[in-house]
């Protein structure tokens, strides 16, 4: 009782004090709604980005996740990530993507994972209005993606573009997939064992078998099975994924069959490679796999004594470049694109390690009279310039 009486008599003062100070009481109200924000900002600071994806994922009614062209293991892993959390959640999600699926890495990921990507060549074919853009942080490669403002971007690569209500560049990573991998971890996924069925996992969110083994191979893609470009962050992403992958279909995806022109591709990089100093430039001709220069340019600086190469190869009238680059002072993306800045319709770019470009024929290439040609010549020789610094 004795208390009570304190009590009631507190109560009765500072409610006479707030009679005869009306502007006190309006200022401690004040102090209060203040403090009530800035707790609040600091919880939603502490709340980590997987458990804000995962609730920005489950406002929606259906989710378009978007690839960039011609998707490779680390795009369509990290789609795949995304599709399953937001199925989870309860959203319909559809994976698209412009370009093709040619490289038989690529091919043999989508096989094996059994997944279904759905090919757009117009803003007109994407599924929803929301639309998750995933490595690769600005829409491109399909009419009308200039007028696309994706509400979540999740990436890894350098670049300005973002989300409306959602942004995740992540530079320092070395995979998408690594960044999708956490925010399964984030919000308490259990890794489903290939072995298993979720419903034998007591979490609430699971990590299917497929999509570990999809992200895991997408960290292994990206990163040159974790010894280029890898951070403290893929490894971390990997050990976590590994208890749910699949071992068998992870051995399928890696070796696949290789297509018989790439090998040709490959040999004619290697025997009509031009050498100056440790750099290499080596045009293969023409070619029905577009794919298969980048794999030549993969396969040629591993020859010993060469820190850069560049492959040039020529398709229906567009010459492509594939560069790879393991020195230090050369920037391969930035080589390439200051090469392509100055050949008309020519563009380029990339990162440090790796880039290409292409050059577009101005007029149709079977109009022999109006062909637009360029000098292979001296493309090689601006190349060699570009790699030596000399821009």
């Amino acid at each position: 009782m004795w208390e009570q009486s304190v009590t009631d008599g507190r109560l009765s003062r500072a409610a006479t004090l707030a009679r005869e100070n009306p502007e006190l009481a309006a200022a401690a109200l004040l102090a209060v709604g203040v403090g009530v924000v800035v707790a609040y900002a600091l919880f939603r600071a502490r709340r980590p980005t997987g458990v804000t994806f995962r609730r920005l994922l489950a406002e929606q009614d259906e989710i378009a996740v978007l690839m960039h062209p011609n998707p490779d293991p680390d795009a369509m892993s990290a789609a795949l990530g995304v599709a399953s959390l937001a199925n989870q959640v309860g959203v319909d999600a559809t994976v698209q993507y412009p370009g093709q699926i040619r490289h038989q890495e690529n091919r043999a990921f989508r096989t094996v994972l059994d997944l279904d990507l759905d090919p757009i060549e117009h803003v007109s074919d994407l599924a929803a209005e929301s639309v998750v853009l995933v490595d690769h942080n600005e829409p491109r490669g399909f009419a009308g993606a200039d007028g696309v403002l994706p509400t979540a971007v999740v990436d890894h690569h350098p670049g300005d573009g973002s989300g409306e209500r959602f942004t995740d560049v992540r530079t320092d990573y070395g995979a998408t997939a690594s960044v999708v991998a956490e925010y399964f971890e984030e919000n308490g996924a259990t890794p489903v064992p290939p072995d298993k069925h979720a419903s034998e996992t007591k979490s609430d969110l699971t990590l299917p078998t497929d999509t570990a083994t999809g992200l895991l191979y997408g960290i292994l893609a990206d990163t040159k099975h974790l010894t280029v470009g890898a951070s403290e962050p893929d490894f971390a992403a990997a050990a976590y994924l590994y208890p749910g992958v699949d071992q068998d279909r992870l051995d399928r995806i890696a070796n696949p069959a290789v297509d018989a022109e790439v090998l040709e591709v490959k040999a004619r990089a290697i025997a009509g490679r031009r050498i100056e100093g440790s750099f290499a430039v080596a045009d293969v001709g023409g070619v029905n796999n577009v794919d298969a220069i980048p794999q030549a340019a993969d396969e040629l600086i591993q020859l010993e004594g060469v820190s850069a190469v560049v492959i040039i190869g020529e398709r229906d009238g567009t010459i492509h470049l594939s560069g790879r680059s393991r020195d230090d002072r050369v920037h391969m993306g930035n080589a390439i694109d200051s090469v392509l800045s100055d050949v008309d319709n020519g563009d380029g770019g990339g990162h440090s390690r790796m880039g290409g470009g292409t050059i577009t024929p101005t007029v149709d290439p079977t109009d022999d009279e109006g062909a637009t040609t360029v000098d292979r010549d001296e493309l090689t020789d601006a190349l060699f310039r570009a790699m030596a610094g000399d821009v």
